[in-house]
């Protein structure tokens, strides 16, 4: 059942405000005016590094072939919805190129009128845009499909990150080019290794499809396809080529290696399901979560992430009681189409046992689905796409770990 607006603002102030109580030093003295540093600080870098003492990290995931691997974004250790570029998830098929910009190029061919060839200043010299979009392996939480799950959000969640894309519409690469009227598909290719390629509707990349040469402010980092690549808004992260090389348009989807071998979903009658773009609404409580400790009884604010391939995400609802009941959490503001969005909910914590799930809708009206809803739809053999409900229990210890409702 749902709290009206009006009792979530208030319960959440006087949460805040007895939080803010407790946390004040009795007889709190001003520093003395001799107390500073005694010693200069560090001089003016040319390119800014964090703290020392800020030592978040990608986890990596062990291979006998690094080339060919991933790498996850700490999501517990982000504020707000940006995941700054060098956190970025990482998932490579033939390594990170190095490439030169200068001799870099794009070409446009296959059914239009007029074959193209863009180099990276031809392309920074159009009409350009900045959107805020998240990409996402779409193995992500596959682990999840399994009843034990992953210890850590991290572990779980993080093949997924959400960064301001710079760069121009797709859609103007193509008018100029000329689309021929058969033209119904694209298929994009990389300049990776291994030619990495897939198919997508050319719909698709008239509505929203980007060809990105900045992220966060700054050029593409090389293992975000630096120096251009493709990003298909809220569809499968492996359609976003990176490292971007040609973009053919054809009458059907190609069948190419990168679809077939790969990134299609097993189903237990023996069919398959090829093609499934759109990533499905899913949320996950980042803190506290997996591997954390709450200090102690008392007020504690429960906060996470919230993303749908299909548009904004309209509600997140918390339940601390293992879904017996659920309560609307507040949304930050802004909320963007197809990006992640930060949810946060007041909590007081009584010191006892409890489960804590979060789930969300999309604005097409799709509610994130239990584990048990998800395999009553899909089985239980597929590896893509999980996106079912997140359990973490809470100890009378105040550590949080991974467990099955």
């Amino acid at each position: 059942m749902k709290d009206s607006s009006r009792r979530a603002f208030l319960g959440a102030g006087a949460f805040a405000g007895a939080a803010w109580i407790s946390c004040q030093a009795p007889e709190a003295e001003s520093p003395g005016a001799d107390s500073g540093p005694s010693a200069l600080g560090a001089p003016v870098r040319r390119y800014g590094e964090r703290s020392p003492y800020e030592t978040s990290a990608r986890g990596v995931r062990d291979s006998q072939t690094p080339e060919a691997a991933s790498s996850r974004t700490p999501l517990d250790k982000t504020y707000g919805i940006i995941t700054p570029s060098a956190l970025h998830f990482e998932r490579h098929h033939a390594g990170v190129p190095e490439i030169d910009p200068a001799t870099h190029s794009l070409t446009i061919h296959g059914l239009v009128d007029r074959p193209l060839v863009f180099s990276l200043d031809d392309l920074r010299r159009l009409p350009s845009v900045s959107r805020v979009h998240f990409v996402e392996c779409s193995g992500n939480s596959g682990g999840e499909w399994s009843p034990a799950g992953a210890p850590t959000v991290q572990l779980s969640h993080g093949l997924a990150s959400c960064s301001e894309w710079t760069g121009v519409p797709l859609r103007i690469l193509l008018e100029e080019a000329g689309i021929k009227p058969e033209a119904k598909w694209i298929l994009a290719e990389g300049a990776d290794a291994c030619l990495m390629q897939r198919s997508a509707t050319l719909e698709k990349a008239l509505e929203d499809g980007l060809v990105a040469y900045g992220q966060n402010g700054e050029a593409l980092r090389p293992e975000q396809g630096y120096p251009i690549r493709l990003i298909l808004p809220g569809w499968e992260g492996n359609t976003n080529v990176k490292w971007l090389r040609r973009i053919k348009l054809t009458e059907g989807p190609q069948y190419v290696k990168d679809e077939t071998s790969k990134y299609t979903e097993l189903m237990e009658d023996g069919t398959a399901w090829i093609f499934t773009f759109e990533m499905d609404a899913k949320s996950v409580i980042t803190s506290p979560s997996g591997g954390h400790s709450i200090d102690g009884a008392g007020f504690h604010e429960i906060s996470g992430l919230a993303w749908s391939g299909r548009g904004k995400i309209t509600s997140v609802e918390v339940s601390t009681d293992g879904g017996e009941t659920w309560t609307e959490a507040t949304l930050q503001n802004p909320v963007y189409s197809r990006a992640f969005t930060r949810f946060r909910f007041p909590w007081r914590w009584n010191g006892k046992e409890c489960v804590l799930q979060s789930r969300c809708q999309d604005e097409t009206g799709y509610m994130q689905p239990s584990r048990e809803a998800l395999i009553a739809e899909r089985g239980r053999v597929s590896a893509y796409h999980c996106n079912r409900i997140k359990t973490w229990k809470v100890g009378i210890d105040g550590s949080v770990s991974n467990v099955e409702a």
